[in-house]
């Protein structure tokens, strides 16, 4: 079982609704291993020591006579025992005490129905614990040993975008990575198999032939599809101005030449094209020039539509392709439908928003469904491409200047990939690769060939930290520079140092605490730390998972991939600006603004706005503030045909207050669904059957009253006021007693008590920053970066500053020499 952190929580808190006795029943049948609610702590009504100083023996007195009532050597409920631990030696028992203060200061004991004592008892035991368990971390820190890491699909593609100024698609690189403790960044799972190495040695060459510009590269092609639910009949954000429709890519040309571009319609499940009622003209762009167009539609088109709908469709795709010369470089290529005066249709329904609700249905506008690239033909060379600037610093004027030329530039690639000086060996290795290839080609070859070795190099693909020599196993040491700015850069950007930090961390400034600050302030305020939002913020809040949610179209027919992009866009733009404006964490729950286009406004019925364009908006309606309120959550923690309150209370206990819940059991009965013919039921009244249950009520106890708070939105966030034919009761009483009355309730309830979810906040991103998981080691350095946060209003650069300045991040403990951490 895993156990959070515990952290300084004052106040109220979450608490299981069982008794003494059901506590040491379930103790000894393990159907339910609930370490937050099941713990069983029996610490019933004491009365406050009086004296805040009061030694060890008046502890344990109150652990004797209230906690050892169910965790003893006999029952050990939940696998704790108290009763023969030292109270005079904490220390020595640190991971089951810090268990303890878990309990305590979530108050998930003693149980609702039994005598409880107040919060001083509560706050003055739990303070007592943390100071003895604090002040032995200080004494001997414990920072952990970090595995060797290799860079996930994330950092690799960040990193070669950062190194060579070369946007690759990591995903189509590199298999997908394995993720632990929430994130795909944990070096316990990010091992090296054959397989595996072979992707990174066929994507160092592939980047390293983009990159130079290799003369001898033959035509390829990549296709973009459009996904089927998207709506085509309205302005898309990013693309020209006077369309509808279409797509927009962002293509890596390698060479100056000719390239074809190929788009294809739509076409219904039987295989008829749509939209062809209508004439309509596409417009194919690159970097906003217009480079063809096309007419499609029209009397002669819809006449063999219902002749040869096979042959009219191919024939009218023919008119979609094109062959254009192109500069080498990145160029932003868009097809689109030119926007033309609207024409009122027979229609006298309203219809739906989404613009493609029926598979079958070739009438409507017509939609783009792939845009095919292909290319160079004809290629008359390299051109000057953004990656080439970056790496041919230098050109030779001729072949006696070619080998001091190689080396500055191989100098200045390694130090940037390996991040650290470049050693004589590595320097000779390189060259030997760019020698190989010179006599095989020209100049520019050789480079290819050596940056091609630098790629594959496991100094870049891997994050290497070595123990300094003649220190014995078990001992405790500061990180190098080097070394920290190689953390730092991963935690705030998933990407490589830049030269201004490694240039700090070779000149051993980053020791100087004002420097470390002013390095972590500039990251934060660079653009690359927008990978806080995609990749910390994307896992931890499960905005990652936006792209997979498939609502029945049957029950929600208006919701379109438009609608699946804004809401995750509105989430990331909320996080984003916690980090740029250097807000309270606490925002993320309670902010009165939020970010909306148009489509996502009608989805939350606020008017007036207009347009595909984002911008800031300031919420009038207190249930829309916050997480709570955006349809990303709400939508991912649904399912296809309803809501899920299990699915939404266990998100929240997890994600914002780090309360880990344990799976059902495997017998667990499925929820039955209204059947036909009978009288439909609330999602309350499905769940009843569950809350009867003997082995799901102690769970659903504490989840539904949270889930059950957000059941005014539906599955896809939108509100609503009636299930069923029914009014909605998102009323409900949490573990600790709180009534609460909806969202708005709920929210108050959870922000009351702030260390609950600023100490989840910073377990996450410690876990994050730190690239595995924590244990109770780790948990004197969350409290103390909590208790500094709260200095400083929870600000976000406080939680950030807390964590690079704690000892995990910046020490590391010795162990023996692993040879697999060698080699370049």
């Amino acid at each position: 079982m895993s156990h959070r952190p515990s952290y300084s929580r004052r106040g109220g808190g979450f608490h299981s609704g069982v008794d003494c006795d059901t506590v040491t029943r379930l103790g000894r049948v393990s159907v339910l291993n609930i370490g937050w609610v099941l713990a069983g702590f029996a610490l019933c009504a004491v009365a406050a020591p009086s004296n805040p100083a009061s030694p060890p023996s008046s502890y344990r007195t109150i652990v004797d006579r209230y906690c050892v009532v169910c965790h003893d050597q006999k029952l050990k409920t939940a696998g704790l025992a108290l009763d023969t631990l030292d109270l005079t030696k904490v220390p020595e028992h640190a991971e089951t005490w810090e268990r303890v203060v878990e309990r305590l200061e979530a108050r998930t004991m003693p149980p609702i129905g039994m005598p409880r004592p107040d919060s001083a008892t509560y706050e003055e035991l739990a303070t007592w614990l943390e100071a003895q368990l604090d002040a032995a971390a200080q004494a001997h820190p414990h920072p952990g040993r970090p595995v060797l890491h290799r860079l996930n699909r994330a950092e690799y593609g960040n990193a070669i975008r950062d190194l060579l100024a070369l946007d690759v698609d990591a995903a189509s690189l590199l298999p997908p990575d394995d993720s632990a403790y929430g994130f795909d960044n944990i070096s316990d799972v990010l091992g090296l198999s054959p397989a595996l190495q072979e992707y990174y040695l066929r994507a160092a060459l592939k980047i390293g032939s983009l990159a130079v510009g290799d003369p001898h590269a033959s035509p390829r092609g990549e296709t973009y599809r459009l996904r089927q639910d998207l709506s085509q009949d309205q302005h898309i954000e990013g693309m020209p101005l006077g369309t509808i429709g279409g797509t927009r890519v962002r293509q890596n040309f390698p060479l100056d030449g000719e390239y074809v571009f190929q788009a294809r319609l739509y076409r219904t499940n039987l295989n008829i094209m749509r939209g062809l009622e209508s004439p309509h003209q596409v417009e194919f762009t690159v970097d906003g020039q217009r480079i063809h167009a096309a007419r499609i539609g029209g009397k002669e088109d819809l006449a063999g539509l219902f002749e040869k709908p096979t042959e009219t469709g191919d024939a009218v795709d023919a008119r979609l392709r094109v062959r254009v010369p192109v500069k080498a470089g990145p160029h932003v290529v868009t097809v689109a439908f030119v926007q033309e005066p609207e024409v009122a249709g027979p229609d006298r329904l309203q219809p739906y928003l989404r613009s493609s609700v029926d598979n079958f249905d070739w009438t409507g506008r017509p939609h783009l469904q792939t845009l095919t690239i292909t290319g160079p033909f004809e290629a008359t060379g390299p051109g000057e491409t953004p990656s080439r600037q970056r790496i041919f610093v230098c050109h030779p004027r001729g072949p006696g200047e070619e080998a001091p030329c190689a080396r500055r530039i191989l100098r200045m690639l390694a130090r940037r990939a390996y991040r650290q000086p470049v050693k004589a060996a590595d320097e000779q290795r390189v060259m030997r690769f760019y020698e190989q290839g010179r006599r095989q080609g020209d100049f520019e070859a050789g480079i290819e060939a050596a940056l091609e070795r630098i790629l594959a190099s496991p100094k870049f693909v891997f994050r290497v930290e070595r123990d300094p020599a003649g220190l014995a196993p078990g001992t405790v040491y500061r990180i190098t520079g080097l070394e920290l700015a190689s953390r730092l850069s991963f935690f705030l950007w998933s990407s490589i140092p830049d030269d201004e930090l490694l240039q700090v961390a070779a000149e051993g400034k980053l020791k100087n605490p004002a420097v470390l600050e002013r390095e972590v302030r500039r990251m934060l305020a660079d653009p690359r730390s927008h990978a806080l939002v995609a990749n910390f913020a994307g896992q931890w809040l499960h905005l990652r998972n936006v792209r997979n949610v498939l609502p029945n179209s049957d029950r929600f027919p208006d919701f379109d991939d438009n609608l699946r992009q804004s809401i995750e866009r509105e989430t990331e733009l909320l996080f984003s600006s916690i980090i740029q404006e250097d807000h309270n964490v606490l925002d993320l729950l309670t902010a009165d603004y939020t970010f909306l286009n148009e489509r996502l406004a009608r989805h939350y019925g606020i008017p007036d706005i207009y347009g595909s364009r984002f911008r800031r908006v300031r919420i009038t309606e207190d249930a829309r503030r916050g997480l709570f309120g955006q349809a990303s959550i709400l939508a991912v923690t649904s399912h296809a045909e309803r809501t899920s309150p299990v699915v939404r209370g266990k998100w929240i206990l997890e994600m914002i207050l780090g309360l880990p819940v344990p799976p059902p059991p495997p017998d667990v009965p499925t929820l039955k669904e209204n059947a036909d013919g009978e009288k439909p039921r609330t999602m309350r009244e499905q769940m009843a059957e569950h809350r009867a249950n003997a082995v799901c009520a102690s769970c659903h106890r504490i989840m539904d009253p949270i889930g059950f708070a957000l059941e005014n939105f539906d599955a896809v966030g939108a509100w609503r006021t009636h299930e069923a034919g029914e009014a909605i009761d998102a009323s409900g009483v949490l573990a600790d007693g709180t009534k609460v009355d909806g969202v708005v309730g709920l929210r108050n309830a959870l922000v009351s008590r702030p260390a609950m979810f600023v100490g989840t906040m910073t377990e996450k991103l410690l876990t994050y920053a730190l690239g595995r998981g924590l244990d109770h080691h780790d948990r004197p350095a969350v409290r103390a970066v909590l208790r500094d946060a709260a200095g400083t209003d929870y600000r976000f650069s406080s939680l950030v500053m807390g964590i690079v300045r704690s000892v995990p991040f910046q020490m590391r403990m010795t162990a023996e020499r692993d040879a697999r951490t060698g080699g370049s």
